[in-house]
C-alpha cells in the first residue's frame, strides 16, 4: 500500500468528494506526461496520467488478494473470481459487453490472480476511455456472477490448469510448494481446476456461487484497490470521470490479507527435492528464505547481491563453472513470495557432468558467497548500480499504455512514500553497507533448499513421490552429510573475483530536443554498394541517448540445406557463449547484442545507450570473424542443440500446429528432425571450416534509428565492411523468400499426432489463403474482417462452446502472403474443431451482414486507429522500419494507402471480399489446416459423436467435409504446389 503521509500532503476537493496529494511526483527527465495522485472519499487510490500526445488510452486496477486468500477447501477461487467478473454487471448485464465494447473501439482486456494481488487491465482507442471506465467499475460494484456463466467459466479454468500440465515450470513451481510448511497458504494450488471449484465443493455441500459471493463480499473492498488511468484527456477531466465512477466501490474498511511466517520453516530447509522433468533439461535451485524486500527500497540490498552473484564476467560463478564444464546459465535474484516473505534464488542451467557434480556445483556457489563476506560491501560496486539506475530512470522508454498502468496499479500497493509512486521500484538511493551485509549473512549454508529438475537422476533417485495437482514424480530427501560437511569447512576459492569496473557505463548520455517541423516518417538510404545497403533514421520523437541497430548478413548458404543451417545455429551458439563474459557487462549496462539466423542469412541486432555501442559491435564482428573454440565447449553447446531440437517436440500442441504451417506454407524450411539428423554428425572442424565460407561473401543491410548521426552510422558500418571484408553476391543470390501458392477451390488438412504421450490437448491452425502484400485492396479487406471476426470468435468458441483456453484469430503473414488464421487448443478432436472453425465462418457472414452503417462505420475507424497507433518508444519505431527493410517490400507508407483504402471500402465491398477468399463455398477459397491430434481419448466424444452441443449446427462434426483433401507426404505436396511472387528483389531495387 501507499505508505502513509501526513494530513498535510494531502489537500481535500472543493466538494470533498476526494483528496489530492499535493507534494510533485518524482518522475523521469524526459515524461513530460501530468501526474496526478488521489484518495476517493471511499479510501480507494487513484494515480492519473494526462498524456495528450497519446492515441491509446488504459486503466488498471489492483485488488490486495490473490491465491494466498483461497480457503484451504476452494484452492483456485481467486482465480476464478477473477474470470467471473468479466461476465457481466447490473449495469451491463450482456456477459460479453466489456469486451465487445473494447474490441469495437481498438482495444482489448485482460487480467491476472498472483499470490497476494489480483490485476484486471484494459486499453482502448483514446475517444472511448469514458465508456469503457464505466463499464469497468461496474466490476467492483454490481458485478452479477450469473449461474449460467459459473459452470461454462469452471470449465475455462480447467482448461487453463490443463494448458499448464505438461509444463516444466508450473509442474517445478508446485511441488516446492507443496513442500513448504504445511499451515503456509503458499502450498495452494492458485489455479484452480473442476476437481478444487466443483468436484470437491458439491461433496461439501457447497455452492461455488455462494462462495464466490462471499469470497468477493470478504476481500473486494475499495480500501484495497489501487487504480490507475492514462488519458489523453486534462487531469481535472479524468478526476471527475474517476470520482463519478469508482466512488461507489463499497469500502469495507478490510485489513490487507496477510500470512504468519515463511513458507519455508526450518523444518523444510537442508532438504533437496529431486523432479523429473518433461523437457531434457537439466537445472538446480538453491533457495534462501529471504525477507521481503519493499521495505528497503532506498538501498536495495538484494539488488547489490544479485548483481555479484549473478554476474557472468571473468572472475563470477558462472565463468568458473563452464570453465570446469558443469553449468552453461546462471540468474540470481530475490523473488517477492508475499507481505513479510520472499525467496532468493540461485538457479543454475547443468551440463550432464554438472548434474553428475551437483553437490560440486552448489560448494563453488557458496565459496564465492563466502568471498563477498569476507570481502565485505564495496561502495564502487553500489555506486556503479545508483549510477546505472539512475541513468536508466532518467531514461526510461515509454512502456505500452496498459503495460504502464497495470505495472503502476501493482506498485502502488507497495510500501513507497506516495512521491516516490514513480521510482519507487527502480531507484536505489541510500548506501547502507550495514544492511547490504544482514542480507548477504543470510546466505548460509544451513539455511537453504536445492531443488534439481532433470528427465533422468542416478540409479539410487526413484523419483516415487507424485505431487497432487500435475501428477510430478518426484523425490524428497535430505541434504546428503557429506555435503554438509564441505560447506561446514568452506575455504575461498582463487578462482573468485569481484567484477572489473564495467567500460561500457555511458560517459555521455547528453540529448538535445530539437524543434521539428514535420517529423520525419522513414528511413533515408544513405549508402549502397555492391556489398552493403545502409539505411538511417535520426530520432526526431523520443530524444533518448540510444541507437538501434539492425544488420542482416544475407548468404543463402546459410539455409541451402539442412546441415549448413545447424552448423550456423551451432556458429551462432559459440560466438555467443564465447562473448558471454565480454558482453556482460555492457548488459548491465544497458547495452546489448542479439545475433540469430534466418532464412537465407544472419541477423544481429545491437541497442543500447549510443556512447559505447560501437565498442560492443566492434567486438562482435571482430569474434564473428575470428572465432576460437575449446573442443570442450563444442561438446557442451553441441549437447543443448541435441536437447533443444528434443525439446521442441514436448512443446504445447498449438505452437507445433503453427511451426508446421509455416513449413508447409514457406518454399525452403527445415524442420527440426531434419537439423536432429544433421547435428549428430556436425564436429568442431566442420563449424571452424564453414563459417568463413558464409562471411566471404554477403550483402550486408543494415539500419542505424537513434541519436547517431548520418557520419557516425557510416563509419560504423564501414568498420563492420573492413573487418568482415566480404566480396558482393551474385544477383541470382539476392531473390527474397517466397511461398507455397495454394490452388483456387481446394482444402487440405495435414495431421500429425503430438509427440508427447501424456499432453492432454490437441491443437489446429485453420489458415485461408488469400493475397500478395502487394495488394492493398484486398489486405485491407482482410485485415477488416479479422478486427471483425476477434471478439465474435473469442466469445463464440471460448467463452460459450469452451472447446479450450486458448482461442485466437488475425490476420497471418509469411513473407509476402496474406491470410487469415484461427488457432485453437482444446482437448476435443481437431475434426471437430475444424467443424466448428467452419460453422463460425458461416455465422461470421451473418455478423458482417447485419452490421448497421453506424457500426460498420464504428468497424472501419477502430482499425484505421489501429493502424495509425503511435510509436511508445524509440525501439517500436525501429522495428517497423527494419520489418519494411527485411522483408524486401520497403513500404514505408503502407499505413498510410491502407487507410486511404479502408476509407473508401464499403460494406459490400467487404461482403465480396468475405464471400470469394473467406467462405468455404467459394471457387476461390484455398485453405490449408494443420491438425496435432493428442494421443490421449477425447473425453468430449459422446458431444462429437452426436455432432454438437449446439442444436443449429449443419454439418455432421466428427467427419471433414467431403472435398477435404488429406496431405499424406508434406515433402511431395510442397512440391506440386506453385509458387509466390518474390518481395521487390534485390537486384531490381532503386532508391526509395
Amino acid at each position: 500500500m501507499i505508505a502513509r503521509s501526513s494530513d498535510a500532503e494531502w489537500s481535500s476537493s472543493q466538494d470533498e468528494s476526494f483528496h489530492i496529494y499535493t507534494k510533485p511526483l518524482e518522475k523521469p527527465a524526459i515524461d513530460e506526461r501530468e501526474y496526478r495522485l488521489l484518495r476517493l472519499n471511499n479510501q480507494l487510490e487513484v494515480l492519473l496520467i494526462s498524456d495528450p500526445e497519446t492515441d491509446r488510452a488504459s486503466a488498471a486496477l489492483d485488488v490486495h488478494v490473490g491465491n494466498l486468500s483461497d480457503p484451504d477447501h476452494l484452492q483456485g477461487l481467486a482465480h476464478f473470481c477473477e474470470h467471473l467478473l468479466f461476465m457481466g454487471t447490473k449495469k451491463y448485464p450482456k456477459e460479453n459487453d466489456y469486451c465487445s465494447y473494447l474490441a469495437e473501439h481498438s482495444g482489448y482486456a485482460n487480467a491476472f490472480t498472483a499470490a497476494e494481488n489480483t490485476n484486471y487491465y484494459f486499453e482502448v482507442g483514446h475517444q472511448w476511455l469514458e465508456g469503457a471506465l464505466d463499464r469497468f467499475s461496474r466490476f467492483f460494484i454490481d458485478p452479477l456472477f450469473s449461474s449460467g456463466c459459473t459452470e461454462r467459466e469452471l470449465r475455462a479454468v480447467d482448461s487453463e490448469h490443463k494448458k499448464n500440465i505438461q509444463s516444466d515450470s508450473w509442474r517445478i513451481a508446485q511441488v516446492e510448494k507443496s513442500l513448504s510448511h504445511p499451515e503456509h497458504p503458499w502450498r495452494h494450488f492458485g489455479t484452480g481446476n473442476l476437481e478444487t471449484l466443483m468436484h470437491n465443493p458439491k461433496r461439501l455441500g457447497l455452492d461455488i456461487r455462494e462462495e464466490l459471493l462471499k469470497f468477493h463480499e470478504t476481500y473486494y473492498s475499495a480500501n484495497l484497490m489501487k487504480l490507475c488511468v492514462l488519458g489523453q484527456e486534462s487531469l481535472d477531466q479524468l478526476t471527475a470521470w474517476v470520482v463519478e465512477k469508482f466512488s461507489d466501490v463499497p469500502n469495507k474498511d478490510l485489513k490487507v490479507p496477510m500470512s504468519k511466517g515463511h513458507p519455508l520453516s526450518p523444518s523444510e530447509l537442508m532438504t533437496q527435492i529431486f523432479i523429473k522433468s518433461i523437457k531434457d533439461n537439466r537445472t538446480i535451485d538453491i533457495t534462501f528464505p529471504f525477507p521481503d524486500q519493499t521495505p528497503y527500497f532506498k538501498s536495495r540490498p538484494a539488488h547489490y547481491i544479485s548483481h555479484l552473484i549473478g554476474h557472468e564476467g571473468p572472475g563470477s560463478i558462472l565463468s568458473h563453472l563452464k570453465r570446469k564444464g558443469w553449468a552453461t546459465s546462471l540468474s540470481a535474484g530475490s523473488y517477492d513470495g508475499g507481505i513479510g516473505f520472499a525467496f532468493f534464488h540461485v538457479n543454475i542451467d547443468l551440463t550432464e557432468e554438472g548434474l553428475d557434480r551437483y553437490e560440486d556445483v552448489v560448494v563453488s556457489v557458496f565459496e564465492y558467497v563466502e568471498m563477498l563476506k569476507q570481502m565485505g560491501v564495496k561502495k564502487w560496486i553500489f555506486e556503479e548500480d545508483q549510477s546505472l539506475s539512475a541513468i536508466s530512470f532518467k531514461f526510461t522508454e515509454r512502456y505500452g499504455p496498459s503495460q504502464y498502468t497495470s505495472m503502476l496499479s501493482q506498485e502502488m500497493q507497495s510500501n513507497y512514500p506516495p512521491q516516490w509512486i514513480l521510482s519507487g521500484w527502480c531507484l536505489t538511493r541510500e548506501y547502507d553497507p550495514e544492511l547490504i551485509q544482514q542480507h548477504l549473512n543470510l546466505l548460509r549454508p544451513d539455511n537453504f533448499r536445492l531443488t534439481l529438475s532433470s528427465p533422468e537422476f542416478s540409479s539410487d533417485i526413484k523419483c516415487s513421490q507424485i505431487e497432487q495437482w500435475y501428477g510430478t514424480e518426484y523425490e524428497l530427501l535430505p541434504v546428503s552429510v557429506e555435503l554438509r560437511k564441505r560447506l561446514d569447512a568452506l575455504q575461498l576459492n582463487d578462482a573468485f573475483k569481484l567484477p572489473p569496473i564495467n567500460e561500457f557505463i555511458p560517459n555521455n548520455v547528453d540529448y538535445s530536443k530539437g524543434l521539428v517541423d514535420k517529423r520525419q516518417d522513414k528511413p533515408d538510404l544513405i549508402q549502397e554498394t555492391s556489398t552493403m545497403r545502409l539505411w538511417h533514421k535520426k530520432d526526431d520523437t523520443f530524444w533518448m541517448p540510444k541507437t538501434n541497430t539492425w544488420i542482416f548478413f544475407r548468404n543463402p548458404l546459410v539455409t541451402a540445406t539442412p546441415r549448413n543451417e545447424a552448423i550456423t545455429s551451432l556458429y551462432i551458439d559459440l560466438l555467443s557463449d564465447s562473448l558471454t563474459e565480454y558482453s556482460y557487462n555492457a548488459d548491465v549496462a544497458g547495452l546489448s547484442y542479439y545475433m540469430s539466423h534466418r532464412s537465407n542469412g544472419i541477423m544481429l541486432s545491437v541497442g543500447g545507450y549510443s556512447d559505447k555501442l560501437p565498442l560492443l559491435l566492434e567486438k562482435v564482428i571482430h569474434r564473428m570473424k575470428y572465432l576460437r573454440v575449446e573442443p570442450e565447449r563444442f561438446n557442451i553447446i553441441k549437447d543443448q542443440a541435441r536437447r533443444d531440437n528434443k525439446n521442441f517436440s514436448l512443446e504445447a500442441p498449438y505452437q507445433h500446429a503453427q511451426y508446421y504451417l509455416s513449413y508447409m506454407i514457406r518454399e525452403k524450411m527445415w524442420t527440426y528432425d531434419d537439423w536432429a539428423t544433421e547435428l549428430e554428425d556436425i564436429h568442431l572442424q566442420d563449424v571452424v571450416s564453414f563459417y568463413p565460407s558464409i562471411l566471404s561473401h554477403l550483402h550486408i543491410e543494415a539500419l542505424v534509428h537513434g541519436n547517431l548521426k548520418q557520419d557516425q552510422a557510416i563509419k560504423m558500418l564501414r568498420m563492420v565492411e573492413d573487418i568482415l571484408t566480404p566480396r558482393p553476391l551474385i544477383p541470382s543470390q539476392l531473390v527474397g523468400n517466397r511461398t507455397i501458392s495454394l490452388p483456387e477451390g481446394k482444402s487440405y488438412v495435414y495431421r500429425l499426432s503430438v509427440r508427447d504421450k501424456d499432453e492432454l490437448n490437441s491443437a489446429i491452425e485453420y489458415y485461408c489463403q488469400v493475397c500478395n502484400m502487394s495488394d492493398i485492396s484486398l489486405r485491407t479487406r482482410l485485415s477488416l474482417v479479422a478486427q471483425i471476426a476477434q471478439e465474435p470468435c473469442f466469445n463464440q468458441l471460448r467463452t460459450k462452446e469452451q472447446l479450450g483456453y486458448l482461442v485466437f484469430s488475425g490476420v497471418r503473414r509469411h513473407f509476402g502472403t496474406l491470410g487469415l488464421r484461427f488457432i485453437i487448443q482444446s482437448e476435443r478432436s481437431t475434426v471437430y474443431l475444424e467443424n466448428r472453425i467452419e460453422e463460425f465462418i458461416d455465422t461470421l457472414r451473418e455478423v458482417i451482414v447485419n452490421l448497421s452503417e453506424e457500426d460498420y462505420a464504428a468497424q472501419i475507424n477502430s482499425l484505421i486507429a489501429d493502424k495509425l497507433e503511435k510509436f511508445k518508444n524509440m525501439g517500436q519505431e525501429g522495428l517497423k522500419y527494419w520489418n519494411d527493410i527485411y522483408s524486401g517490400c520497403y513500404e514505408f507508407d503502407a499505413v498510410a494507402k491502407d487507410v486511404k483504402e479502408l476509407r473508401q471500402t464499403r460494406k459490400a465491398d467487404l461482403l465480396e471480399f468475405f464471400n470469394t477468399f473467406i467462405h468455404p463455398s467459394s471457387t476461390k477459397f484455398r485453405k490449408l489446416s494443420i491438425h496435432i491430434q493428442s494421443q490421449k481419448a477425447s473425453n468430449a466424444t459422446t458431444i462429437e459423436n452426436n455432432g454438437s452441443s449446439d442444436s443449429n449446427c449443419k454439418r455432421n462434426h466428427a467427419e471433414l467435409a467431403k472435398d477435404t483433401i488429406l496431405i499424406t507426404d508434406a515433402v511431395s505436396f510442397k512440391h506440386q504446389m506453385a509458387l509466390s511472387s518474390a518481395p521487390v528483389p534485390f537486384f531490381l531495387f532503386s532508391r526509395i
